[in-house]
């Protein structure tokens, strides 16, 4: 086990920082060993066979080229939850787990039907199905690849759940027979001209369909989102969005100029600008 410790810190130690290389260390003898942490330090002395010494390798090598550790192993846990992701869908962020939570806190009782729009790997959705039992949750998303590991997660973790084929952008609101107690969405919000400023690993491998919105439009979901919702979401219920930390004013003037009200900004945990909600005065 110490060889393989050493060999995974020697063969990273260019590409990632230290802290980095620690979890990226926990997590290949989690998933090749099927050890917990107080395992790996119990078996810090023992010997790993042949074949375990080459998934490790293998695992390396695609680190070596900037492939995130998610779409290596095929999956993450989000809010408690196993997801599997692919490239076709984003890899849940510690920031969207923030947004479930500040949802569950805000609607712990909620009884009625959600719907999460850009749902992607379905981990937003498969999260407020899980710890909001007596809802109906609904995922919509334009790629069916996203749709197919959303359903597939969904089934996996024997959580109820629906998902549809759906473009925001071209939707006509008056064909959708159903209203919701509750919209959520954590659509595409980097600007193109962020692009030099972001790590490899998300731009070599990360769906840009579900990052990227034109420089000229930076606000083209969130409108349609909102345009949609004074239809679609019931009077008095609210609109949650993760957002682009640097448009957290444009954002919520935008949803105030549909009507919205009640509209409050929220801070992730590094202190930015990362989450709207907003009530449908109708």
């Amino acid at each position: 086990m110490k060889q393989s410790i050493r060999r995974i810190q020697n063969c990273l130690q260019d590409i990632y920082p230290t802290g980095e290389i620690k979890a990226l260390t926990r997590i290949i003898l989690e998933e090749v060993c099927q050890y917990s942490l107080t395992d790996i330090l119990l078996h810090k002395n023992s010997i790993l066979s042949a074949s375990k010494h080459q998934e490790i390798e293998t695992i390396l090598q695609r680190l070596k080229q900037n492939e995130p550790i998610q779409y290596i192993l095929g999956h993450t846990k989000f809010y408690g939850i196993n997801i599997n992701v692919a490239p076709g869908v984003l890899i849940p962020r510690p920031e969207t787990e923030e947004l479930v939570e500040l949802i569950l806190k805000e609607n712990e009782k909620l009884k009625g039907n959600i719907l999460d729009i850009g749902t992607g790997s379905g981990c937003i959705a498969l999260a407020l199905a899980k710890f909001l039992p007596e809802s109906r949750v609904e995922g919509w998303d334009i790629s069916v690849e996203a749709l197919n590991i959303a359903t597939q997660n969904a089934r996996q973790n024997s959580i109820e759940t629906s998902f549809s084929k759906k473009d925001i952008l071209n939707l006509n609101a008056s064909e959708i027979s159903r209203q919701y107690d509750l919209i959520v969405s954590n659509p595409p919000y980097i600007c193109e001209r962020e692009k030099k400023e972001m790590d490899k690993n998300v731009l070599d491998y990360e769906p840009h369909l579900a990052l990227f919105v034109e420089d000229s439009d930076p606000l083209l979901f969130y409108r349609k989102i909102a345009e949609a919702g004074k239809s679609i979401l019931k009077p008095g219920k609210r609109l949650y969005f993760e957002i682009n930390a640097l448009f957290g004013k444009e954002t919520q003037k935008m949803v105030e100029e549909y009507g919205y009200t009640d509209v409050h900004i929220y801070k992730d945990i590094s202190g930015k600008n990362r989450f709207i909600s907003a009530k449908n005065d109708g």
